[in-house]
């Protein structure tokens, strides 16, 4: 697969980094535009976060300590947290036109799944922890989130990975694409979804690498099949 961890080598400045605007004000203009303006940037939390989710879930049973020592200290799950070390260093800038470029979710977003996905419990995610912890989580966040606009960016991500699933499939099952069409698009974007996995902490062999190449191609041979063969009997009733 082609190295493409040099795009996130350089980014914004430390001032920059300081002078971006809220984290939800931010997000949530963003999806009033659909997603259309430029990677936005890395933002700030603040009071006014609370206003934007009241679904969040937090199963940090330390939220109730409030001392200086509680609030300092960094859980030991965290220290240990391993993912993302391949960008360490890299600005939140750079990380999020790498991801603007290629997909729909911004680097808060990507950034902010993973977590949800890593910190789940029995009862919940650990919001709390994840807002609390996140500079230290990932390299290139700067700032703390309340549970609140953590819960906003995991939120985002689903939707936009359900949007974008329907329009793709919707492309597969259409007859738009040939089947030669198809297997490059799903070479390219499985190229993609690996580095990104690679970037994560996953190690993939050759083989894993091939035979998963081999299972998504296959599945996506039946899906035309099937939705070309459905095509054929809507318009023979038609008829």
């Amino acid at each position: 697969m082609t190295d493409e961890s040099d795009e996130f080598e350089t980014g914004a400045s430390d001032a920059e980094e300081t002078a971006r605007p809220d984290a939800d004000s931010r997000a949530a203009a963003d999806e009033a535009a659909g997603d259309a303006t430029a990677a936005d940037a890395e933002p700030e939390t603040s009071a006014a976060a609370t206003a934007e989710s009241t679904g969040a879930e937090s199963t940090d049973a330390a939220g109730g300590d409030s001392g200086p020592d509680a609030e300092d200290a960094v859980p030991e799950d965290v220290q240990k947290y391993a993912r993302f070390k391949k960008v360490d260093g890299a600005q939140y800038d750079r990380v999020n036109d790498f991801l603007r470029e290629r997909t729909y979710v911004t680097a808060r977003e990507w950034a902010i799944a993973r977590l949800c996905a890593d910190f789940r419990t029995e009862t919940g995610v650990e919001m709390t922890k994840i807002g609390n912890n996140l500079p230290e989580l990932v390299p290139f966040m700067t700032d703390t989130y309340t549970p609140q606009a953590v819960n906003q960016a995991r939120s985002a991500f689903r939707d936009k990975v359900r949007k974008s699933g329907a329009t793709f499939l919707y492309g597969a099952m259409s007859g738009f694409f040939t089947a030669e069409e198809l297997d490059e698009m799903m070479y390219e974007v499985t190229e993609i979804a690996k580095f990104l996995l690679e970037v994560e902490g996953v190690d993939l062999s050759v083989e894993e690498e091939l035979e998963a190449e081999e299972r998504i191609s296959s599945v996506m041979r039946e899906v035309r099949e099937a939705s070309t063969d459905l095509r054929k009997e809507e318009l023979s009733d038609e008829e």
